[in-house]
């Protein structure tokens, strides 16, 4: 059963963080200068959280948060009449990346228990404040240190990470996700303005998340200076201290072990077999034939999220520049949260 005030809440939500995106700091209301305060503070707690990264991740939660995409989500659920405690462990890597969890369980009539991540404390809990409180304060959540008396589990870790979540739920209903990243596949015939969304495919949120491209597959004749040359709109990420710091590091390591590698002073291609790279570092690898694409990806698939490329490859992919737009039916892992709640 869907519960009206929750979606009509959320779709205030959207609307407040448009007008917040949309309006002036000094015309700003005390709800819109306590956000902004919060993201500044959220920026300094952890740096990779910047203002731009910030604002665009709220951009894009508010553009989803309308009655029609809400309605069309959830119509093709039965959901459950009976709350249920599901516990949530949300990753950090990107701002706000457990909100979709925490939407999918409420929404779901079940009461989330929400264990956040040490890298993004401030946003989340104050997202919630204000959708419960356009929501007529029918949401019941609850922000803990420790997870205790839950029915289900919802948990984002490392690889090595989900060994140990695997073992202590092993014995609740759970979803454990693990490490993933995301490629493209270019044909050859790309435009320099795909080339340039591709460069938003890996560089949005500095390549930090599970939906960045980290691994390229290209054809044996593609140059490489088209790369670097619809890259160049990114040069700037150079200038943050933190993926400056990966730079080098990783610079460094490569000339060190006489690597092979092309540079163009703010981000590195390395020809690697590997599916995950370094941060600062694309790898990337040629191909002869389409067939060679599908094996790589069957090989892979338990470890790619999106596949950039345009469609007439015939793999299921997304557009150049849609990676860090997902939809609300677009789940982490490829394993459908819905499905899962109204089962709990």
């Amino acid at each position: 059963m869907l519960n009206e005030n929750k979606i009509s809440g959320l779709e205030k939500l959207g609307i407040f963080i448009n007008d917040f995106i949309q309006n002036h700091e000094d015309n700003y209301n005390e709800k819109e200068e306590r956000m902004a305060y919060l993201m500044t503070r959220s920026e300094i707690e952890n740096p990779w959280f910047t203002q731009e990264n910030q604002r665009y991740n709220l951009q894009q939660w508010a553009s989803l948060f309308t009655k029609e995409n809400i309605m069309n989500w959830l119509s093709k659920y039965q959901l459950s009449n009976e709350s249920k405690r599901v516990g949530l462990i949300l990753a950090g890597n990107i701002p706000a990346v457990g909100f979709h969890d925490i939407i999918s369980v409420v929404l779901s009539n079940h009461i989330p228990i929400i264990k956040l991540s040490s890298k993004d404390l401030l946003m989340l809990p104050f997202l919630l404040e204000l959708w419960n409180g356009f929501s007529n304060h029918e949401i019941e959540y609850h922000i803990v240190e420790r997870l205790e008396n839950f029915d289900a589990v919802i948990a984002t870790g490392s690889n090595n990470t989900a060994r140990y979540l695997e073992y202590y739920f092993k014995n609740s209903l759970s979803i454990i996700r693990k490490n993933r990243t995301s490629v493209a596949v270019l044909k050859g015939d790309e435009t320099d303005e795909e080339l340039q969304l591709l460069a938003d495919d890996i560089f949005r949120y500095y390549g930090l998340g599970c939906r960045n491209v980290t691994r390229l597959l290209i054809p044996q004749d593609f140059l490489l200076d088209r790369l670097f040359e619809n890259f160049i709109n990114y040069k700037d990420v150079i200038n943050h201290h933190k993926y400056a710091n990966n730079y080098d590091y990783n610079r460094a390591i490569y000339l060190l072990n006489q690597d092979q590698f092309w540079d163009n002073n703010f981000v590195m291609l390395k020809e690697d077999e590997k599916l995950f790279s370094p941060l600062s570092v694309i790898n990337f690898s040629r191909y002869n034939t389409l067939e060679e694409v599908k094996a790589f990806v069957e090989n892979n698939r338990d470890e790619i999220q999106t596949i950039v490329a345009k469609p007439e490859l015939g793999l299921d992919t997304i557009g150049f520049g849609e990676t860090q737009n997902p939809s609300l039916d677009t789940y982490a892992d490829n394993v459908d949260t819905i499905a899962f709640l109204s089962v709990v």
